[in-house]
């Protein structure tokens, strides 16, 4: 049977993008606490064709997977970059990796509260290889600060961190979440005075998460989101700092 994808095509059309996405799979993260984290990812791989190939065999990209099934951290995204790169005869190689991470807090019970952010990691590699970690941080802030501040509120839930991160070290996802929620506390600690309706808005968070990321040396590059949900319509505010 002819290899029709790897056939040389004339028509010199470079293609983008071509790969696979939404495969729901089983990975392992790492874990301060318990050194390694079970969960469930859904993966998208894709690569930028050469005009000279015609396609790509989809199904190498699952092979690729498999052989780093259960490694897929941090550290193992340099490699499958290279051999999705390598394999695939690619231009560059891109993957993205959204998966439930939980944290477990004590709550001042009996009983240990397991909570969850939403995270992402984006790898790729052409000349040099840029990774990404992104993840998002639930924001409540207490009902009665709500009341006192002119600004849209939900009920139970007042909004969104989203943080973006690139490093020059390894750093755990753990400390990142921590740091962004005393972000948050140093908010909500500032709000007990009596002006502190400038502070409790998405720019006050904004600017108090921003300044705690920039105390940590491990990270080049970072942006913050901040998006608090309310009833019809919604506000924000963005910022980034470092070396792209």
């Amino acid at each position: 049977m002819k290899d029709i994808q790897s056939q040389l095509d004339h028509r010199r059309v470079d293609i983008k993008k071509v790969g696979v996405k939404t495969i729901c799979y089983p990975i392992t993260v790492l874990d301060k606490a318990k050194k390694r984290q079970h969960t469930v990812a859904t993966v998208n791989m894709y690569v930028n064709l050469p005009h000279r190939f015609k396609g790509t065999h989809m199904s190498r990209f699952i092979e690729i997977l498999n052989r780093f099934h259960g490694e897929i951290d941090l550290n193992s995204f340099h490699r499958i970059l290279e051999e999705m790169k390598k394999r695939l005869q690619a231009e560059a190689a891109h993957i993205e990796i959204s998966f439930p991470y939980f944290l477990r807090k004590d709550n001042n019970s009996e009983l240990l509260q397991a909570c969850r952010y939403d995270c992402q990691m984006h790898g790729s590699l052409e000349n040099t290889d840029e990774l990404e970690l992104q993840f998002v941080v639930p924001i409540s802030l207490p009902v009665n600060i709500q009341k006192t501040a002119s600004l849209p509120s939900s009920l139970g839930h007042w909004g969104n961190a989203v943080i973006t991160v690139r490093f020059r070290h390894f750093v755990w996802i753990e400390d990142l979440i921590m740091l962004v929620e005393k972000g948050v506390l140093d908010v909500q600690l500032a709000g007990d005075g009596h002006n502190h309706e400038s502070i409790l808005s998405v720019e006050g968070l904004t600017s108090k998460i921003s300044e705690r990321l920039m105390t940590q040396k491990e990270v080049k590059w970072y942006s913050v989101t901040v998006e608090n949900l309310g009833e019809g319509y919604s506000t924000f505010a963005a910022t980034e700092s470092g070396e792209r």
